[in-house]
Formats: C-alpha cells, structure tokens, sequence
C-alpha cells in the first residue's frame, strides 16, 4: 500500500534533486513549498521522503564520483534552505513539556541528519535546543547543565566519531539522569563530505 501522495512526492523528488544540482534554490524552494498544499501532505512527509531522499541520492553521487564535492555542498546547502522553509510551515502537536538538547559530537561536520531529527521532534512537541555540528565536548556539558534537559540526542555519522560518542557520552552521563540517544546516518548520505 503507498502513502497519499507517493507518487507525487517521487516527481517533486525527481525535480528537487534537478533542481539541487543545477543550484537552482529558488526553484527548490518553491517545489517544496508547494508541495504540502498542492497534494496534501504534511511537511514532515516532504521532509523525509524528498529532502531526505534526495540527500541520501546527493551522498551516492558523491560516494560514485558522479558529483563533485562542490556540487555535494551546494545541494547541502540547498537542503538546509527547504528544511527551513518546511520549518516555517509545520504545525507542531501542543508542547510535551519535555527538553531536549540535539548535537553533533565534536569533531562531526555532518549535522544534517540532526537537523532532520530536531526538526521532528520540534514537531512532535518537544522543546528542541539544535546546537548544529561539531559541539565541543566541554561546551555541551556546560549547556546540557544550565538546561536540564529530558533528553540528549548525540549524532555522528561516520565510524571515525565512534570514540567521540563513547566519550560524550560517559561524561553526560556523569552529569545527569536524563535518557541519551546517540545516533547517526548509516545510508549512502553518511559518506557525503557535508550531509
């Protein structure tokens, strides 16, 4: 069974990545912002099944030398831009009541994939604090103490960043009670030099 509007998720899909790749952000944007009205789904829906995906295609290009590194960064970049605009049009469920910190562990350059699950869970009623890439350690510890937050959401995408979650961890968790979830992109978009 396909979800309502599969298909034209996968045209816009189609033209959003043209679109990316020929670094064309006003008419990515407008493919996005259209989208949520023109077949009625919801940003969260454009959000992972055409920038999401799209990205995960950017990073296999990439990965097979079929795009520069350049052209991975200017589809990134176009990426953040539609996330924004999708931000902007999201109705979010009533506040939780619960916070949560999202960051990438130093030294992780890739935040896109955090930025995808703090966009959700902003969605979903959480109090989101996004801190972005390569959130030095110390500095985290400080900022998750003045906020007290219910949940600490840790990303890295590459193996490579594997003993720097291990070590953020340990020391959040010397910190506070609070639930941690580290985690990362282990499509093709990992090996993409921005994400």
């Amino acid at each position: 069974m396909t979800e309502p509007g599969s298909e034209d998720l996968s045209r816009v899909r189609e033209q959003f990545i043209a679109a990316q790749l020929a670094g064309d952000r006003r008419r990515a944007l407008q493919l996005i912002t259209d989208v949520p009205d023109s077949i009625r789904v919801t940003p969260s829906a454009v959000r992972t099944h055409v920038i999401r995906a799209t990205q995960a295609e950017i990073g296999r290009l990439w990965q097979t030398n079929a795009i520069s590194i350049a052209q991975e960064h200017m589809a990134t970049a176009i990426s953040h831009l539609a996330l924004a605009a999708l931000f902007d049009r999201d109705r979010p469920k009533p506040p939780n009541g619960r916070t949560v910190v999202v960051a990438c562990v130093e030294g992780e350059l890739h935040e896109f994939p955090a930025r995808l699950v703090a966009d959700e869970l902003d969605v979903a009623g959480f109090d989101v604090r996004f801190l972005g890439a390569n959130v030095p350690t110390d500095h985290l510890l400080t900022f998750i103490a003045r906020e007290e937050p219910d949940l600490v959401v840790l990303s890295a995408t590459l193996a490579l960043h594997a003993d720097a979650v291990r070590a953020a961890v340990k020391r959040i968790r010397e910190l506070t009670r609070g639930v941690i979830v580290p985690g990362g992109e282990n499509d093709r978009q990992s090996a993409s030099p921005l994400g």
